[in-house]
């Protein structure tokens, strides 16, 4: 047995079991059914004791692991829970506001190159002002739920790192997501708070307007928003201005062929509209001519009429095409540069779109595809939007599909920027709320996975807008793996305990969410985005309509949880893809049998984790060290994928995870990853997304490698000649240009000079 220990501020002091016997024994005076004799604290403290390394200085958060631990190992489960709790507390009573305090000093004196609470969120530039007061009041908020919101049990389980609390800073605020319909929004226009706009009579109006409500949206939620219906949304735009266009070329035509005046030529065209009793649009050019017929008479013949149509299609087709591109350039550079809340972050949004047959709506993904293709002004691939193409048999899917073309210029601009991603309306478990030709039915992704479509709350309103996530929870399964030490029944126990505590959790944030009113989001509640917000007052309570969105469990790391259970993950063996099923197929169920109890829309979710797997691997490696193809790495794997470094063909990862996205029905994506310039085997890209497609995957991606310049700092697909700086490999660029190039593009290195 050990004679020394460190304590937290690092001293050496004498080693005293005694302290282990007293904090065992109040931990079990709180439990009234697991009572323990003399003899019994002596035992179980002998145990802890003899765990401890006689060469190694122990430390006191090592001791605490050792007793917890011994507890679980001889029966004494609730006496544990117990000391979890006693330990929590105080973890919370050494976590005073003094140390607040240093993390705010720690923000106001360090950069973001240093600090890893600056980097949490990409969309924050936290070096800057209004990026380190957004940091002060989240860390302020997390501290305020971590000590007087929460409950001890929920506290612990996410400070301990059983659980993840997504967005702990918004606990008492706002929800997650919602899926904004720009359609419903822009009928009569809307405000924002400051006045209200007009419904939009151009497609740059409507692309403008569409930045505008994803920011102010955001504004009131700390998740990503999301356009489902992008392309039928910005149709209406490009109708009214193909009309507008058409009418102005129609004036040019008259004053130019009849030679009159402005105003005469202004009264020809007025008397044409006259005759145009429905409203006419880009696939009707037979509407504007049987109108110009109509006016026929000595001076304007039926043939002068026809050359005058002709004219104004053809000029308005063109500069509707050139209006259209420039408004999808501007949405893409707007939603990579305006900023949302108090100028800290941009906007996560994402749009869905690539089912719309019209030739309105064709011109506008397009245009988009091509503006995305084009890249930002120094040619730098755009983040936002998260642009998802919806992929549907019979109207993108295959060559004589109305929009086949647009599905095949969606691969190329994927392979070039990574964007688009793909959703599969035919996945069956998409395709079982699909209507044709009901823009409401397709079923539309939110940013990296966020899925939302059935209602247990509503099974008549199974739609896909003005609906969102209102919170999500992530378990950490890897180490209830470790825990269960290869016994499955141990494993599900363990499982169906942590699922109980995070159900609790959801609901006892939901009841914090639902005491809000309208006057708490005036936009997003009080100009009606979220679902039947539009029959509320202003002073009305949210609770009712928020029973439409959905409480998601979450999950990462299934891979690892496999390899700690049966010595390999489901990528080595199909007995281990089997359990892999099992496991996830029994968390959906938990969270189907929840919804059915409740009345609630509790949904299983394969979370993103791209910060949350460092979280809870560094905290898991300090408690079971490093254990080979579990805790060895920097991350836990994404939810349910095949490890990233797990050599295995693309088609094969695909087989393998597919059966996961018909399981978690609050989101899931995934990835496959391809080396070289994709750019130059199309084919092969559409062939595994088409795989995708035919294996179930409900939402996918191709991943490739992105270059970047070293010199100018460009990054994305470079040919042979920088698209930024007009170097070539090896060449060198003067330090005039460089700095020239710095004035525009901030990551310009400066070393290159």
């Amino acid at each position: 047995m050990t004679d020394k220990i460190q304590k937290r501020n690092g001293t050496v002091v004498a080693f005293d079991s005694v302290k282990i016997m007293n904090a065992i024994s109040a931990a079990n005076k709180a439990v009234e059914a697991e009572t323990m004799t003399p003899t019994d604290l002596l035992f179980l403290t002998e145990k802890v004791c003899n765990k401890l390394p006689k060469d190694e200085l122990s430390n006191v958060e090592q001791v605490q692991d050792y007793v917890e631990e011994t507890l679980i190992q001889y029966g004494y489960t609730k006496t544990a829970k117990a000391y979890i709790l006693y330990r929590a507390d105080h973890t919370k009573i050494r976590n005073s506001e003094g140390d607040l305090m240093e993390i705010y000093e720690r923000l106001t004196y360090s950069s973001a190159k240093d600090e890893d609470i600056k980097r949490e969120n990409a969309n924050i530039d936290a070096d800057t002002a209004m990026g380190t007061m957004l940091k002060y009041g989240s860390e302020g908020s997390k501290y305020f739920i971590d000590n007087y919101v929460l409950p001890k049990d929920i506290a612990a389980a996410h400070m301990n790192g059983d659980i993840h609390i997504h967005d702990m800073d918004f606990y008492m605020l706002t929800e997650t997501c919602c899926q904004i319909d720009l359609i419903r929004l822009f009928k009569d226009g809307f405000s924002t708070g400051h006045g209200h706009l007009n419904e939009p009579q151009s497609i740059r109006s409507y692309s403008a307007l569409a930045c505008i409500a994803i920011q102010a949206n955001q504004n009131e939620m700390h998740g990503g928003q999301s356009i489902p219906n992008f392309d039928y949304a910005m149709a209406g735009g490009v109708a009214k201005t193909y009309v507008k266009e058409y009418f102005k070329a129609l004036k040019a035509f008259f004053r130019l062929k009849l030679g009159v005046s402005a105003c005469k030529a202004d009264e020809l065209v007025v008397k044409i509209k006259s005759k145009i009793k429905v409203k006419p649009t880009m696939s009707e050019p037979d509407i504007f001519n049987e109108a110009l017929l109509k006016c026929a008479d000595e001076k304007m013949t039926e043939e002068f009429l026809a050359s005058a149509d002709a004219y104004a299609c053809e000029t308005a087709l063109d500069l509707t095409e050139k209006e259209t591109y420039q408004a999808m350039e501007a949405l893409v550079h707007n939603l990579n540069t305006m900023n949302s809340r108090a100028g800290a972050q941009v906007p996560f949004s994402s749009i869905n779109y690539g089912t719309d047959t019209s030739p309105e709506a064709r011109m506008v993904i397009r245009n988009l595809l091509l503006a995305t293709e084009a890249g930002l002004g120094g040619g730098e691939t755009p983040i936002f939007p998260v642009q998802i193409f919806k992929v549907k048999d019979g109207i993108n899917y295959k060559d004589g599909d109305p929009n086949y073309d647009l599905f095949r210029l969606a691969i190329k601009t994927s392979a070039q920027r990574l964007f688009p991603n793909f959703s599969f309306i035919d996945a069956p478990f998409n395709l079982q709320y699909y209507k044709p030709g009901d823009y409401n039915t397709e079923i539309a992704y939110m940013g990296c996975r966020t899925r939302v479509m059935g209602n247990v709350y509503d099974p008549t309103r199974e739609v896909t807008c003005g609906r969102g996530n209102l919170s999500f929870t992530s378990i950490n399964l890897p180490r209830i793996g470790i825990e269960a030490k290869g016994d499955i029944d141990k494993f599900y126990e363990m499982l169906d305990e942590k699922i109980d505590l995070v159900i609790r959790q959801l609901i006892h944030r939901f009841k914090i969410q639902c005491t809000k009113k309208v006057l708490n989001y005036p936009f997003l509640m009080g100009q009606g985005i979220w679902i039947d917000s539009e029959d509320l007052d202003y002073e009305d309570s949210v609770a009712e309509v928020l029973k439409h969105g959905t409480l998601s469990v979450g999950f990462i790391g299934l891979a690892e949880t496999l390899k700690a259970l049966t010595g390999k993950h489901h990528g080595e063996s199909e007995e281990a893809q089997k359990l892999g099923l099992e496991i996830i197929g029994h968390m959906r169920k938990r969270m189907d049998d929840e919804s059915k109890k409740t009345g609630l829309n509790f949904t299983l979710l394969a979370t993103p984790a791209e910060g949350l797997s460092g979280r809870f691997i560094k905290m898991d490696q300090k408690k079971y060290g490093k254990m080979e193809g579990i805790t060895d790495r920097e991350y836990y794997t994404n939810s349910f994928h095949v490890p990233v470094y797990y050599p295995i063909k693309a088609y094969k990862k695909i087989e393998l995870e597919a059966p996961y996205h018909a399981l978690t029905n609050a989101g899931h994506i995934s990835y496959v990853e391809l080396d070289g310039d994709t750019c130059k085997n199309l084919e092969a890209f559409e062939k595994i997304i088409k795989y995708m497609k035919e294996k179930g995957i409900g939402y996918g991606s191709i991943n490739h490698p992105v270059d970047r310049d070293p010199v100018c700092g460009y990054t994305g697909v470079i040919d042979e000649v920088c698209p930024r700086c007009g170097r070539r490999a090896g060449e060198a660029v003067s330090v005039e240009k460089l700095r020239e190039l710095r004035k525009r593009y901030p990551n310009v290195p400066k070393c290159c000079e």
